[in-house]
C-alpha cells in the first residue's frame, strides 16, 4: 500500500509575488526539484499535475535520486521513472499522472530529487508558487547529471510535481489545509523548517502540506489558488494514507479587505463571521465524509500587520471563539494562544514574528507543530 510522503498543491500559472517560470513554461530543458519526505519505504512513485494545462504535458523522461546538495544527487542512487512501462508519458490536459513504482529505499526526513526532461514545449506550467526550496533548470537532457553543474538557473517554486508516495503502508497521515502560514512563508528557505516539517519530526507520522500562500476559505483568486472548500477533494482527499485533517484558514478572507496591497484580489469582499463558520462547516462535512478526523486551529494573532483593522479584529476574535467553544471539531489546536504576545494578545509574540506581524519565523513554526501534535 502506498502512502503520500510529500505534497504541493497545484496552482494556476501566474507571475504572482514570487518570480517563477510558470508562464513561460519549458522547452528542451531539464527541471530538477528537491522535496523532503515524511514517510520512508523501499519503493516510491511520483504524481505529476497538469491541472491548469490546456494541452497534454509531454514528459520525455524522469528520474529520482537521493539529494546530495543543491542540484547535485548521490552517485549510484539515480533511478529512471517509467510510466506504464515506458520512459516517456503524456499528462492529460486538466489531469494528472502517477508513475510506476521505482525501487529506491528512502527514509522519513530524507530529501529526494526528482528530475524531468521536457523536450517538447510545455506551455504555461501548473505549479506551486512558494516552495521555500530551490528548483533548478538546465538545457537539454540532464537526467543523468549527478553533479548538478549543468543546471544554471534556479527558482523557488515547484512545477508539475504534486506528490511523492512510498510503499510505507501507513494510514495515519496528517494533512494540513491552509494558506501562507501552512505553506511556510517566513521559514528559512532550503532548510525544511515549515511547521509541516516540524510536525512530521515531532510525531513520526506522514504529513501532507496542502497550504497555498494567500489562499482563501471562501473565494478563488488569480494568484492564491482555488478556494479551500473546493480544493479539499483534490489536495487532501485524493491522496492515499490520510487519516486526519488540520484546518488553519480564514485569515486572508478577513484581512484582504483591510489592505490595498493585493492587486490580484480586488474587490476583496468584507467577510462576516457567519460566512466563515459556514465555510468551515463545509470542510468538516467533506472531511468526515472521507473518513477523516478533523482538527480546527485558531487563527494566529494579526495585530500590527497589513491584514489588521477594526473589522478584522472583530471577526478574528469571533471565529476563534467559535473554533474553541463551538464543539464542532474533533479536536482544537489553539495556535492563537500559543503564539500571542502576553503583553498584547492581538499580536504575535516578538520571538515568533518573522517581521511582518503576520507570519511566524522558524521558532514560531516549531511552537505550532508542538501545539498540534498535542491534540492529534
Amino acid at each position: 500500500m502506498f502512502t503520500t510522503a510529500w505534497t504541493a498543491s497545484p496552482q494556476l500559472p501566474s507571475e504572482g509575488f514570487t518570480p517563477n517560470w510558470s508562464r513561460e513554461g519549458f522547452w528542451r530543458q531539464s527541471l530538477r526539484q528537491t522535496v523532503r519526505l515524511t514517510a520512508g519505504g523501499h519503493r516510491l512513485r511520483v504524481r505529476l499535475a497538469n491541472d491548469y494545462g490546456t494541452s497534454p504535458l509531454r514528459i520525455a523522461g524522469a528520474t529520482v535520486a537521493r539529494t546530495a546538495s543543491g542540484a547535485a544527487v548521490e552517485p549510484g542512487s539515480v533511478r529512471r521513472l517509467t510510466f506504464e512501462g515506458g520512459d516517456g508519458a503524456e499528462v492529460p490536459a486538466r489531469g494528472h499522472l502517477v508513475s510506476d513504482p521505482s525501487e529506491l529505499a528512502v527514509a522519513a526526513g530524507e530529501r529526494l530529487t526528482v528530475t524531468l526532461h521536457l523536450a517538447a514545449v510545455t506551455g504555461p506550467a501548473t505549479f506551486h508558487a512558494q516552495a521555500f526550496a530551490t528548483a533548478y533548470r538546465g538545457a537539454g537532457d540532464r537526467l543523468a547529471d549527478v553533479t548538478g553543474e549543468g543546471f544554471d538557473a534556479s527558482s523557488e517554486s515547484w512545477y508539475f510535481l504534486s506528490a511523492v508516495e512510498t510503499d510505507a503502508g501507513r494510514r495515519d497521515g496528517v494533512a494540513l489545509l491552509g494558506d501562507s502560514t501552512t505553506d511556510g512563508f517566513g521559514s528559512t528557505p532550503d532548510a525544511d523548517r515549515r511547521w509541516s516539517d516540524a510536525l512530521a519530526d515531532r510525531t513520526g507520522r506522514p504529513v501532507l502540506n496542502a497550504g497555498i500562500g494567500g489562499n482563501l476559505l471562501l473565494n478563488d483568486s488569480a494568484w492564491y489558488g482555488e478556494k479551500a472548500v473546493h480544493r479539499l477533494a483534490r489536495d487532501v482527499l485524493g491522496h492515499p494514507g490520510v487519516s486526519t485533517l488540520v484546518v488553519l484558514l480564514g485569515l486572508n478572507d478577513i484581512g484582504f479587505s483591510e489592505t490595498d496591497e493585493q492587486p490580484t484580489y480586488r474587490p476583496a469582499p468584507v467577510v462576516e463571521t457567519a460566512e466563515l463558520i459556514d465555510g468551515h462547516r463545509r470542510l468538516i462535512r467533506q472531511a468526515r465524509a472521507g473518513g477523516l478526523r478533523v482538527v480546527g486551529a485558531t487563527l494566529l494573532p494579526l495585530g500590527g500587520s497589513d491584514h489588521w483593522g477594526e473589522h478584522a479584529a472583530k471577526v478574528s476574535h469571533e471565529i476563534n471563539t467559535w473554533i474553541r467553544d463551538g464543539g464542532e471539531w474533533d479536536a482544537v489546536a489553539d495556535l492563537n494562544r500559543h503564539l500571542a504576545d502576553a503583553a498584547d494578545p492581538d499580536r504575535l509574540h516578538p520571538a515568533y514574528d518573522f517581521g511582518d506581524h503576520l507570519h511566524p519565523n522558524d521558532a514560531g513554526y516549531a511552537v505550532m507543530a508542538e501545539a498540534v501534535a498535542d491534540v492529534l
